[in-house]
């Protein structure tokens, strides 16, 4: 392992390591139910153009990159819908804007950016969102050998799955893309979006 990961390691802050150790118990449990693993990293398809506008804040760091990466772990496509269907990065800006998390975890997931771009740049001389699809998988290989690193891309891919899953309302999901290719039917009635937990 890369004396850079060797220094991450160092900065996991606590309540990430608990929240995770809480995550792997219940997926463990899970998988030892439905006989399935966890999600493998899978090779990125491009993805269509986002539908509607970019809005500015998501082509800066550290969405640029945040976005790259959830592209790649979760990637759509022509049966599926990936993290750009999900808007999966507009619901991870709003659960660092204004969800109930740990400070800490918030810092972690943008201070993960930093360590994945320093990566990148010591193995092909480029930013994470500049590599193609295999060096991207090269690197986030590599960043998850470190337990800073498995602990970074498990609480994205937490994010991930909750946007798959969320009601539109909070930012993913978007029309209910998750729901209608996971054949899900959803509670009623949803809540709109003046009414979501978090601004109540």
């Amino acid at each position: 392992m890369s004396k850079r990961l060797d220094e991450w390691d160092k900065q996991v802050p606590a309540s990430v390591l608990a929240k995770q150790q809480r995550l792997n118990a219940r997926r463990r449990f899970l998988a030892a139910c439905a006989g399935t693993a966890a999600l493998p990293f899978v090779s990125a398809a491009p993805v269509d153009a986002i539908a509607g506008e970019t809005p500015a804040w998501r082509v800066k760091e550290p969405w640029l990159t945040l976005a790259a990466v959830q592209e790649h772990l979760f990637p759509s496509n022509a049966e599926a819908p990936g993290a750009r269907q999900i808007n999966a990065t507009q619901y991870l800006k709003n659960v660092i804007d204004h969800h109930d998390i740990e400070q800490s975890e918030k810092d972690f997931i943008q201070s993960g950016v930093k360590w994945l771009n320093g990566l990148a740049k010591e193995q092909f001389s480029l930013r994470f969102v500049e590599l193609n699809t295999a060096a991207k998988e090269s690197v986030l290989r590599k960043v998850a050998q470190s337990r800073a690193g498995e602990n970074w891309l498990s609480t994205l891919l937490t994010y991930l799955i909750e946007a798959l899953l969320t009601a539109p309302a909070y930012g993913g999901n978007t029309n209910g893309i998750g729901w209608r290719w996971l054949e899900h039917q959803p509670g009623f009635p949803q809540p709109p979006a003046s009414k979501v937990y978090y601004r109540l």
